[in-house]
C-alpha cells in the first residue's frame, strides 16, 4: 500500500498541475459578454429615447447649462444609407465650470463640454450614459481640481432626472 500512495501522489499533483493550466487558459482567452468600461456611468430609462432625449434637455436648461450641439447619430447614419438603432448625443455645460476644470489641466479641454449619450439596445430598452467627471479628471491628472466632484454629482443628477 505505501508503493501504491507514493506513485499516486505524484500523478495527482500533475492532474491537478494540468487542470488548473487547463482552466486559466480556457478564462484567460475567453471573450467577455461586455468588459466593464472604467469611468463609464450608464443606467436604463424607463422611457423611450426621444422621451429620456427630451426630459435631459429639460433638466440640463434647468440646472442653468447651455446646450450646444444634439447629435442624432441614427439619423445621420440614414443619410449614409446604413442603418442604427436611436442613438443621440446631447453635447452641453457651464463654460464657468468647463473653465475651472481646464485650469486645473488644459487637456481635459479635449473632453468638454460635457455630453450624454441617449440610446437603444438590441432588446429595445433605452439607456443613458456618461463618462464620469472624475473619470476625465483621472486621465489629465486633474484628480484633485475642486470642480469635479460638483460636475460628477450634477451628471449623476442630470441622468436621474432623464432615466425615471
Amino acid at each position: 500500500m505505501g508503493a501504491d500512495m507514493t506513485t499516486r501522489t505524484p500523478f495527482r499533483a500533475a492532474a491537478w498541475l494540468a487542470f488548473a493550466l487547463l482552466l486559466w487558459m480556457a478564462l484567460a482567452f475567453t471573450p467577455q459578454a461586455k468588459a466593464e468600461t472604467p469611468g463609464w456611468v450608464q443606467a436604463r430609462s424607463q422611457h423611450d429615447v426621444a422621451t429620456t432625449l427630451q426630459r435631459l434637455q429639460q433638466a440640463v436648461t434647468a440646472a442653468d447649462l447651455q446646450v450646444f450641439a444634439h447629435i442624432n447619430h441614427s439619423a445621420a447614419a440614414a443619410k449614409a444609407g446604413l442603418q442604427l438603432r436611436p442613438t443621440e448625443l446631447l453635447i452641453f455645460g457651464n463654460p464657468k465650470a468647463g473653465t475651472l476644470l481646464m485650469q486645473c489641466s488644459q487637456t481635459t479641454g479635449i473632453d468638454l463640454p460635457l455630453k450624454m449619450l441617449v440610446w437603444q439596445d438590441a432588446q429595445g430598452h433605452t439607456w443613458i450614459g456618461y463618462t464620469d467627471p472624475q473619470a476625465i479628471a483621472r486621465r489629465h491628472d486633474a484628480d484633485n481640481c475642486p470642480i469635479v466632484p460638483k460636475m460628477s454629482a450634477l451628471m449623476h443628477k442630470l441622468m436621474e432626472q432623464s432615466a425615471g
